[in-house]
């Protein structure tokens, strides 16, 4: 036998490596895929098929709700769950090339949800179907593409099995689409686990666990790390080499200390990028970038919840997944300015009840420091009323599946605190049998992510006996949906129990609770803005919301201001009717003069005392309750103007007031952002509000207003709040409720001016202006 000398086999591995620079000739090439869609609603035959014509279908972008067009219909399938709006199958189809220079390409197709029931095809060949809605998942595209030729990519999305779900779905592709192009060997898709087992303020360890997947050459791989902070600059390094065969996966696991690290925290969420390379020999094979935070959190029986060594309340809302106007397809400028009333109000944590949402939610969530349960499911098996034909059906062929996913795609979040793998589950819940399908889910959960804890919302307990029979006592987090009472008892009796308020009112009953138990980790209030659908027509809304769908400020949200807010507050609200009858109300404008003469006055404050006058004239002074309960004065009316000062050591610390107004004049306009950019995500709100001659706003008008808008720019919806009108999102004419109506903007150019402007007949015009700016300065 002859054997190679040194010289041959160096000469050899060098033309090893330069094959391999040939088939690793570029890196990760990541396309955004959202544009350039056709779309039709209804069974279409034969239209998975590449030479279908579908030239007639409409020209749409994704994310795309076509549900929330409308138009509302008591007799819509959906329903009192789905919010009265339309329901059916969609088809979405786009035609595009693939470089041949990514012919050696793995090519994938990653969808953010596409809702429901999504069968996905290219060029014919049928890749899967997906039921659930809101999960995310990716095709392998690689053995089907067209190199020469172009090739066909064909969605159907069906939510035609009504009724669906207990709240609004949306319809369509209604998140992100995009092709990924990677080489034969790459990080797998979701397999990087970034990980902070000790975080201080003098020393951060940085865990990662990355699995790389290869599908060429066998050989020595190089990973190659870098920890970048905020500003850019790389803290540190570190590298590794792992040999890994042909056609299987390797997983590199690497720590990295980091002293005094810039911790994440709801106050200051400082992040962090982790850069990962891999090289074969000198050749860039791979690379990824992945945003993380260093923290430590812990929930601890006797004194609730722990960030960073800080014992804090975690103050929580749960938030559905659509937008209001905009349907379930959400530009991220939407919850920025949904996030950023909630910030004011004191939030600091988020429910995703009660499923997976947009992966840009979560990092909105890591960006502005708010603290995130999420959430799996709303069904199990069990159906559930105005839902019956919902996730029930597919939960035990799908589970698994999409339970997996969930926790791959989020678990580098550093917003997430934990887990919550059900709401409310109508299953039997009995110890040991009920607690089987638990733990079944618990154990998926902590098979990809042990580092956090796992709860379910239970749904009364008292009746379900899980406080008696064994179940609770095996969750890492006793997580309860109100009856506030029964949770505090569970504890009291068993104190070596975690718990924590899953789904809480607004009444002040379950605020004392939070605040005066120590042990209770925190609340998250039903809910943070109003939701489409779980309504009784005429209703279209659930009106629960700290907020309402054009984020209107009520009564329970400048309440609970007074209780979260850490900076002084003072808030006036009255009764609409004579004598404490009707709605609270924050204006000093009754709906007839003439017969509104008894006026019930509430306060709601955090400061030591307030004074309330009428026409200058005190009507008292009143202390801060031990309850926190609001003051209230009973005031005979004047118009005018109402003004509550409020002292903390003597000091004036926060004052609001309200003047009558007159009649109805003109309309004043109001941008929540002065500059947007051309893309999908950003926008700016449009609030018009009607106001008397004087200024002041007209909170009971009601009269049709009209938006327009220069082509520089588009309505993307109007709205006003109100749960039972049923009037068009996408119709530029809409009824002040209130007062006041919205319309949210986009740019449809680069640069220049949009200009907008309000009518309504026999009010003076209200015009305002939006700069285009470029994408950089943004």
């Amino acid at each position: 036998m002859k054997y190679f000398n040194t010289k041959h086999a160096r000469q050899l591995s060098l033309l090893f490596l330069v094959l391999a620079a040939n088939a690793f000739s570029q890196a990760r090439k990541v396309t955004n895929f959202d544009t350039g869609w056709q779309f039709t609603k209804g069974e279409i035959a034969n239209a998975e098929n590449p030479s279908f014509d579908d030239a007639k279908w409409t020209k749409v972008n994704v994310p795309h709700d076509w549900s929330i067009e409308g138009p509302y219909d008591k007799t819509n399938e959906s329903g009192r769950g789905g919010g009265y709006l339309p329901t059916g199958i969609g088809w979405y189809r786009k035609t595009f090339q693939i470089d041949k220079a990514d012919a050696k390409k793995a090519v994938t197709i990653e969808f953010d949800g596409v809702m429901a029931n999504s069968d996905v095809w290219i060029n014919g060949k049928h890749l899967g179907k997906r039921p659930y809605g809101y999960i995310s998942f990716a095709y392998d595209l690689t053995p089907y593409l067209n190199f020469d030729k172009p090739n066909v990519i064909a969605v159907r999305a069906d939510n035609s099995i009504q009724p669906a779900s207990r709240y609004y779905t949306g319809a369509g592709i209604y998140r992100h689409v995009r092709l990924v192009s990677v080489n034969p060997t790459h990080f797998s898709h979701w397999g990087t686990f970034v990980t902070t087992p000790i975080a201080t303020a003098s020393k951060g360890v940085v865990s990662l666990k990355v699995e790389v997947e290869n599908k060429a050459t066998a050989g020595d791989y190089k990973l190659q790390i870098e920890i970048v902070d905020a500003s850019g600059k790389v803290v540190k390094t570190a590298e590794s080499t792992k040999n890994i065969p042909a056609n299987a996966n390797g997983l590199f696991s690497q720590d990295v200390e980091i002293a005094n690290p810039k911790l994440w925290d709801v106050d200051a969420p400082n992040l962090y990028t982790v850069n990962t390379k891999l090289y074969y020999g000198k050749t860039l094979v791979d690379n990824q970038s992945i945003p993380f935070g260093i923290k430590k959190s812990e929930f601890v029986a006797e004194t609730g919840f722990w960030l960073n060594g800080k014992n804090i309340k975690l103050k929580g809302v749960c938030l559905h997944h659509d937008g209001g106007a905009v349907g379930a397809a959400v530009p991220l400028g939407v919850w920025k300015e949904r996030f950023k009333k909630l910030k004011e109000v004191g939030v600091n944590a988020i429910r995703t009840s009660h499923n997976p949402v947009a992966p840009e939610f979560l990092d909105l969530c890591d960006q502005m420091g708010f603290l995130v349960m999420d959430e799996t499911f709303d069904t199990w098996n069990s159906a559930k009323h105005n839902g019956e034909k919902g996730y029930n059906l597919y939960f035990t062929d799908w589970w698994e599946q999409d339970t997996r996913d969930m926790i791959l795609r989020d678990r580098n979040h550093p917003s997430i605190v934990i887990y919550s793998i059900g709401n409310e589950i109508h299953d039997d819940l009995s110890y040991p049998e009920g607690y089987k399908k638990y733990k079944m889910q618990e154990d998926v959960v902590k098979k990809y992510d042990d580092t956090r804890p796992v709860t379910m919302a239970l749904f009364r307990p008292a009746n379900s006996k899980v406080y008696l029979s064994g179940f609770a006592e095996q969750m890492d987090v006793v997580g309860q949906n109100y009856r506030e009472n029964e949770l505090i008892a569970a504890h009291e009796a068993h104190p070596t129990w975690k718990v924590l308020g899953t789904e809480n009112t607004h009444v002040i009953v379950q605020w004392l609770a939070l605040r005066d138990k120590p042990y209770m980790a925190g609340q998250f209030l039903w809910t943070g803005y109003d939701y489409l659908g779980e309504a009784d027509w005429p209703e279209t809304t659930n009106n629960q919301g700290l907020f309402d769908r054009a984020g209107n400020w009520k009564q329970q949200s400048l309440q609970r201001d007074s209780w979260w807010s850490s900076e002084p507050v003072v808030h006036i609200v009255r009764k609409s009717e004579n004598a404490g009858a009707g709605n609270w109300v924050a204006d000093w404008t009754p709906n007839d003069f003439d017969t509104y003469d008894n006026a019930k006055v509430q306060v709601y404050s955090n400061c030591d005392e307030v004074e309330l006058f009428l026409n200058d004239k005190s009507l008292g002074t009143l202390k801060k309750p031990a309850d926190d309960s609001p003051r209230e004065w009973n005031a005979t009316f004047e118009a005018g103007t109402i003004k509550a000062i409020g002292k903390n050591n003597g000091k004036v610390a926060a004052q609001e007031s309200f003047t009558s107004a007159g009649k109805p004049s003109k309309i004043i306009l109001t941008k929540s952002n002065a500059t947007v950019a051309n893309n999908w995500d950003d926008v700016s709100f449009i609030t018009a509000t009607i106001v008397d001659d004087k200024g002041i706003p007209c909170a009971n008008a009601d009269n049709l207003i009209h938006f327009t808008i220069t082509d520089a720019g588009k309505i993307i919806g109007v709205d006003n709040g109100n749960i039972i009108s049923h009037e068009s999102y996408q119709n530029p004419d809409r009824s002040a409720f209130n007062g006041k109506a919205i319309a949210i903007i986009k740019a449809a150019k680069n640069n220049g001016k949009i200009e907008i402007k309000a009518t309504a007949e026999g009010l003076e015009t209200g015009t305002i202006s939006v700069e285009i700016v470029p994408e950089k300065e943004k």
